[in-house]
């Protein structure tokens, strides 16, 4: 009887685990594309020209434009999307993740310090050059920072995933309201503190 259980379940957690994996990645299609519903199937299905006013551009702050599923419908069922980080002088892209695929970014136009923290809390950094590719692995924090006062930063990223999603520690913990006595007792800080740093955020 006990050994029967025991299989029972082995069974259930095997069959929770593959249905956890596929929820966590991007579905297999069982054709070549999917066709948006109302869409013509011609060149212009697969183009997107939503990236072309973005280089030479001048911004203020940080800046990513999404080239994913929601931006680029044609993108459902290929796992991979993109994105276009630009840095003006000394801004950051925050410490976040990206649930559902690991991050491979290109510099394009600059410098960039960047880094990220893995499961047992050490962290990896590097300083990019123009022309260097640094990959963050799937779920990991990791961030961007333009140390340079002098120059911007540009990187393209690709994702393995056609919805990467991000979830961006600052915003998540300080902006979706969270009780500040949790956060307090959690950052070990008091109320004050906490209030403060969400007053930051704020536009």
């Amino acid at each position: 009887m006990a050994s029967f259980f025991l299989k029972t379940v082995l069974v259930v957690v095997a069959v929770f685990s593959i249905s956890s994996m596929a929820q966590a990645s991007d579905p297999d299609i069982l054709s070549d594309f999917i066709v948006p519903v109302g869409s013509a199937i011609d060149g212009n299905l697969f183009t997107f020209n939503g990236t072309r006013a973005i280089f030479g551009s001048v911004i203020q702050k940080f800046s990513v434009t999404k080239v994913g599923k929601a931006e680029f419908p044609v993108l459902d069922g290929q796992s991979v999307s993109l994105a276009v980080l630009q840095f003006p002088r000394g801004s950051v892209n925050p410490p976040h993740t990206h649930p559902r695929a690991a991050e491979l970014l290109f510099v394009v136009e600059g410098s960039l310090e960047v880094g990220f923290v893995d499961t047992t809390n050490k962290l990896y950094t590097q300083t990019l050059q123009v022309g260097d590719l640094f990959v963050f692995p799937k779920g990991l924090v990791h961030y961007q920072y333009n140390s340079n006062r002098n120059e911007l930063a540009t990187a393209v990223s690709g994702f393995g995933s056609a919805n990467a999603g991000t979830v961006s520690l600052p915003t998540t913990l300080f902006a979706t309201g969270i009780d500040d006595q949790i956060l307090a007792k959690s950052f070990k800080t008091d109320i004050a503190t906490i209030q403060k740093i969400k007053a930051g955020l704020s536009p």
